[in-house]
């Protein structure tokens, strides 16, 4: 899963990047307004954790730019400043979810996990689909109920984007977008080895090749 982090405060968003990335999230950063709203707008994002208090423009109409042009992307809005009426703005301009600095990383990490499963109708609080369950904070994976199966980074972020999009046919590219930064996005060749050794993992009839079209995660019709 790719994240867009908006913070101006590099000795804030430095040490949040790297806990989002020790989660198994892909991170790009912005440290204004103006460069997190171009992002935003044109990097397809599966979340957007966004400061309010930015510089060239504002967190909320960062949110309102992407809202008024049709961006549906899953925001979590971060402040220092914990006014009520600041939390009613934010969820008028389409905010998912407020939290309020100071905050315990793990707190963001809950929140961004219930968001993502929200967006992507997964109604289990657990990532647990035909006998696979997916730890998140262990980057494991049971299949079937036996021992915890461990997954690279790459492994657990492509099983993870998989899961939240089941039965939905996702193209070499699309994958690439979301498992990888954009300076390390590997080649077709690449990503076909790392769908392979997932397949070890839970199972050849999981993962199905669709020619020419991409990889579909599922139990065949």
């Amino acid at each position: 899963m790719r994240l867009l982090l908006v913070e101006d405060d590099p000795a804030f968003a430095l040490p949040l990047a790297a806990d989002l990335r020790g989660a198994g999230y892909v991170v790009d950063t912005a440290t204004d307004g103006a460069q997190g709203e171009f992002l935003g707008a044109t990097e397809p994002y599966d979340a957007a954790i966004l400061d309010l208090g930015l510089p060239k423009l504002a967190g909320l109409e960062v949110l309102k730019c992407w809202r008024d042009a049709g961006n549906h992307m899953p925001v979590i809005v971060l402040t220092a400043r914990d006014a009520w009426y600041e939390k009613v703005d934010g969820f008028k301009a389409g905010a998912d979810d407020y939290v309020c600095k100071p905050f315990h990383p793990q707190e963001l990490l809950a929140r961004l996990q219930a968001v993502l499963k929200r967006v992507h109708h997964f109604n289990q609080a657990k990532l647990k689909l035909f006998g696979v369950e997916l730890d998140e904070d262990e980057q494991t994976a049971l299949v079937d109920g036996g021992e915890a199966q461990p997954l690279t980074a790459i492994e657990f972020r492509l099983l993870r984007y998989f899961m939240l999009n089941v039965g939905k046919v996702l193209s070499k590219a699309q994958l690439g977008e979301h498992v990888y930064s954009e300076s390390a996005e590997p080649d077709s060749n690449v990503l076909e080895v790392y769908v392979k050794r997932l397949r070890k993992i839970v199972g050849t009839d999981l993962i199905h090749t669709r020619r020419g079209q991409g990889y579909l995660f599922g139990l065949k019709p």
